[in-house]
Protein backbone atom coordinates (compact mmCIF):
# COMPACT_ATOMS: atom_id res chain seq x y z
CA UNK A 1 0.00 0.00 0.00
CA UNK A 2 1.44 3.34 -0.99
CA UNK A 3 -0.16 6.45 1.01
CA UNK A 4 0.22 9.75 -0.39
CA UNK A 5 -0.97 12.47 2.57
CA UNK A 6 -1.73 16.57 1.49
CA UNK A 7 1.86 16.25 -0.94
CA UNK A 8 2.55 19.88 -2.45
CA UNK A 9 5.85 20.28 -4.46
CA UNK A 10 7.10 23.60 -5.08
CA UNK A 11 10.07 24.47 -7.40
CA UNK A 12 11.30 27.99 -7.85
CA UNK A 13 8.03 29.26 -7.00
CA UNK A 14 6.25 27.06 -9.22
CA UNK A 15 3.85 24.90 -7.60
CA UNK A 16 4.07 21.16 -9.48
CA UNK A 17 2.04 19.25 -7.22
CA UNK A 18 -0.63 20.65 -5.04
CA UNK A 19 -2.24 19.21 -1.80
CA UNK A 20 -2.25 15.45 -3.41
CA UNK A 21 -3.88 12.50 -1.13
CA UNK A 22 -4.76 9.18 -2.60
CA UNK A 23 -4.17 5.64 -1.18
CA UNK A 24 -2.84 3.39 -3.57
CA UNK A 25 -4.12 -0.32 -2.69
CA UNK A 26 -1.95 -3.74 -3.30
CA UNK A 27 -3.02 -5.78 -6.51
CA UNK A 28 -4.45 -2.61 -9.12
CA UNK A 29 -2.87 -0.91 -11.67
CA UNK A 30 -3.80 2.84 -11.40
CA UNK A 31 -3.26 5.01 -14.68
CA UNK A 32 -1.96 8.41 -14.48
CA UNK A 33 -3.80 10.77 -17.00
CA UNK A 34 -2.67 14.07 -17.93
CA UNK A 35 -1.11 16.68 -20.63
CA UNK A 36 2.42 17.00 -20.42
CA UNK A 37 3.22 19.02 -17.30
CA UNK A 38 0.25 18.54 -15.34
CA UNK A 39 2.67 16.65 -12.55
CA UNK A 40 1.98 12.99 -13.71
CA UNK A 41 6.11 12.46 -13.90
CA UNK A 42 6.65 14.94 -10.63
CA UNK A 43 4.14 12.50 -8.64
CA UNK A 44 6.12 8.82 -9.79
CA UNK A 45 9.65 10.99 -8.94
CA UNK A 46 7.74 11.55 -5.33
CA UNK A 47 6.68 7.91 -4.68
CA UNK A 48 10.03 6.21 -5.69
CA UNK A 49 11.95 8.89 -3.24
CA UNK A 50 13.45 10.48 -6.15
CA UNK A 51 12.50 13.15 -5.10
CA UNK A 52 10.86 14.43 -1.65
CA UNK A 53 7.83 16.39 -1.28
CA UNK A 54 7.85 19.95 -0.28
CA UNK A 55 5.23 19.31 2.17
CA UNK A 56 3.13 16.05 3.03
CA UNK A 57 3.80 12.68 3.44
CA UNK A 58 4.34 9.77 1.29
CA UNK A 59 4.35 5.77 3.29
CA UNK A 60 5.12 2.60 1.78
CA UNK A 61 3.53 0.09 3.90
CA UNK A 62 3.58 2.12 6.76
CA UNK A 63 6.80 3.36 6.09
CA UNK A 64 7.67 6.98 5.66
CA UNK A 65 9.86 8.14 2.58
CA UNK A 66 12.86 9.82 3.86
CA UNK A 67 12.39 9.40 7.28
CA UNK A 68 11.73 5.40 7.43
CA UNK A 69 13.29 5.05 4.27
CA UNK A 70 14.83 6.58 1.17
CA UNK A 71 13.45 4.33 -1.43
CA UNK A 72 10.13 1.80 -1.73
CA UNK A 73 11.63 -1.35 -1.30
CA UNK A 74 11.09 -3.92 -3.74
CA UNK A 75 10.36 -1.19 -6.28
CA UNK A 76 10.78 -1.73 -10.14
CA UNK A 77 10.92 1.72 -12.07
CA UNK A 78 11.02 3.11 -15.76
CA UNK A 79 10.97 6.54 -15.60
CA UNK A 80 11.45 9.29 -18.33
CA UNK A 81 13.90 7.77 -20.83
CA UNK A 82 16.14 5.04 -19.96
CA UNK A 83 19.37 4.87 -20.03
CA UNK A 84 22.32 2.56 -19.87
CA UNK A 85 26.06 2.28 -20.19
CA UNK A 86 27.18 2.44 -23.88
CA UNK A 87 30.12 0.20 -24.29
CA UNK A 88 27.84 -2.73 -22.35
CA UNK A 89 25.90 -5.35 -24.15
CA UNK A 90 21.97 -5.82 -22.59
CA UNK A 91 22.59 -8.19 -19.97
CA UNK A 92 26.05 -6.68 -18.78
CA UNK A 93 23.43 -3.19 -17.90
CA UNK A 94 21.25 -5.66 -16.22
CA UNK A 95 23.71 -7.29 -14.07
CA UNK A 96 25.69 -4.00 -13.21
CA UNK A 97 22.10 -2.54 -12.25
CA UNK A 98 21.19 -6.14 -10.19
CA UNK A 99 24.82 -6.25 -8.18
CA UNK A 100 23.52 -2.83 -6.45
CA UNK A 101 20.93 -5.06 -4.74
CA UNK A 102 22.59 -9.10 -5.23
CA UNK A 103 18.80 -10.17 -4.83
CA UNK A 104 18.52 -11.84 -8.45
CA UNK A 105 20.16 -14.49 -9.99
CA UNK A 106 21.67 -14.03 -13.98
CA UNK A 107 18.63 -16.70 -14.65
CA UNK A 108 16.48 -13.84 -13.75
CA UNK A 109 17.73 -11.14 -15.54
CA UNK A 110 18.12 -13.66 -18.76
CA UNK A 111 14.34 -14.35 -18.09
CA UNK A 112 13.69 -10.48 -17.73
CA UNK A 113 14.97 -9.96 -21.25
CA UNK A 114 13.11 -12.67 -22.54
CA UNK A 115 10.13 -11.29 -21.60
CA UNK A 116 10.35 -7.94 -23.39
CA UNK A 117 12.01 -9.65 -26.54
CA UNK A 118 16.01 -9.36 -26.84
CA UNK A 119 17.94 -12.01 -26.75
CA UNK A 120 20.49 -12.47 -23.84
CA UNK A 121 23.26 -13.71 -25.69
CA UNK A 122 22.96 -10.37 -28.01
CA UNK A 123 26.90 -8.97 -28.05
CA UNK A 124 25.76 -5.76 -29.60
CA UNK A 125 26.55 -2.40 -27.28
CA UNK A 126 23.76 -0.53 -25.75
CA UNK A 127 24.92 2.27 -28.17
CA UNK A 128 24.13 0.31 -31.06
CA UNK A 129 20.43 -0.41 -30.31
CA UNK A 130 17.26 1.23 -31.64
CA UNK A 131 15.27 3.04 -29.86
CA UNK A 132 12.53 0.69 -28.93
CA UNK A 133 15.48 -1.94 -28.26
CA UNK A 134 16.69 0.46 -25.81
CA UNK A 135 13.08 0.83 -24.55
CA UNK A 136 12.68 -3.08 -23.82
CA UNK A 137 15.63 -2.53 -21.53
CA UNK A 138 14.32 -0.50 -19.46
CA UNK A 139 11.09 -2.20 -19.03
CA UNK A 140 13.22 -5.34 -18.38
CA UNK A 141 15.39 -3.47 -16.02
CA UNK A 142 11.86 -2.36 -14.39
CA UNK A 143 10.73 -6.08 -14.18
CA UNK A 144 13.67 -8.03 -13.76
CA UNK A 145 13.92 -7.65 -9.75
CA UNK A 146 9.96 -9.23 -9.41
CA UNK A 147 8.92 -5.96 -7.64
CA UNK A 148 6.17 -5.64 -5.49
CA UNK A 149 5.65 -2.01 -6.74
CA UNK A 150 6.12 -1.12 -10.58
CA UNK A 151 5.87 2.49 -11.47
CA UNK A 152 6.07 2.93 -15.73
CA UNK A 153 6.50 6.46 -17.25
CA UNK A 154 5.33 6.31 -21.03
CA UNK A 155 6.52 2.47 -21.70
CA UNK A 156 4.96 2.39 -24.89
CA UNK A 157 7.75 4.89 -26.20
CA UNK A 158 9.34 3.75 -29.68
CA UNK A 159 7.71 0.38 -29.37
CA UNK A 160 6.68 -1.34 -32.05
CA UNK A 161 3.65 -3.63 -32.57
CA UNK A 162 5.10 -6.65 -31.22
CA UNK A 163 6.62 -4.79 -28.46
CA UNK A 164 3.55 -3.04 -27.47
CA UNK A 165 2.18 -6.48 -27.55
CA UNK A 166 4.72 -7.88 -25.17
CA UNK A 167 4.06 -5.75 -22.77
CA UNK A 168 0.70 -5.88 -22.54
CA UNK A 169 1.53 -9.32 -21.76
CA UNK A 170 4.02 -8.41 -19.49
CA UNK A 171 1.27 -6.21 -17.15
CA UNK A 172 -1.25 -9.02 -17.32
CA UNK A 173 1.12 -11.18 -15.84
CA UNK A 174 2.20 -8.94 -13.04
CA UNK A 175 -1.11 -7.99 -12.46
CA UNK A 176 -1.87 -11.62 -12.00
CA UNK A 177 1.28 -11.79 -9.50
CA UNK A 178 -0.85 -9.46 -7.34
CA UNK A 179 1.93 -6.24 -8.33
CA UNK A 180 0.81 -2.65 -7.88
CA UNK A 181 1.49 -0.65 -10.86
CA UNK A 182 1.14 2.76 -11.83
CA UNK A 183 1.43 3.99 -15.01
CA UNK A 184 0.90 6.86 -17.51
CA UNK A 185 0.11 6.69 -21.07
CA UNK A 186 -0.42 8.93 -23.71
CA UNK A 187 -2.31 6.27 -25.75
CA UNK A 188 -5.78 7.07 -23.71
CA UNK A 189 -7.60 3.61 -25.10
CA UNK A 190 -4.48 1.30 -23.94
CA UNK A 191 -4.49 3.42 -20.35
CA UNK A 192 -8.10 2.44 -19.81
CA UNK A 193 -7.10 -1.45 -20.76
CA UNK A 194 -4.51 -1.23 -18.44
CA UNK A 195 -5.95 0.02 -15.61
CA UNK A 196 -8.54 -0.65 -13.11
CA UNK A 197 -8.64 2.85 -11.71
CA UNK A 198 -7.18 6.44 -13.78
CA UNK A 199 -6.78 9.14 -12.40
CA UNK A 200 -6.76 12.60 -13.64
CA UNK A 201 -4.17 15.14 -13.28
CA UNK A 202 -4.44 18.51 -14.01
CA UNK A 203 -2.45 21.57 -12.39
CA UNK A 204 -0.99 19.06 -10.22
CA UNK A 205 -4.10 17.88 -8.98
CA UNK A 206 -5.82 14.90 -8.65
CA UNK A 207 -9.16 16.70 -10.31
CA UNK A 208 -11.09 12.75 -10.76
CA UNK A 209 -10.73 8.91 -10.22
CA UNK A 210 -12.21 6.85 -12.89
CA UNK A 211 -12.78 3.12 -11.81
CA UNK A 212 -13.08 0.89 -8.70
CA UNK A 213 -11.04 0.57 -5.78
CA UNK A 214 -11.08 -2.45 -3.60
Amino acid sequence: MIEIENVSKIIKGKTVLEEISFIFQKGLTYGLKGVNGSGKTMLMRIISGLIYPTSGKVRIQGKELGKDISFPEHMGLLLENPAFLDSYTGIENLELLASLKGSIEKSDIKDALMRVGLNPDDKRKYRKYSLGMKQRLGIAAAIMEKPEILILDEPLNALDTAGVELFTKIINEEKEKGTLIIISCHEEEKLKEYADVVLIIENGKIIKCEGDQI
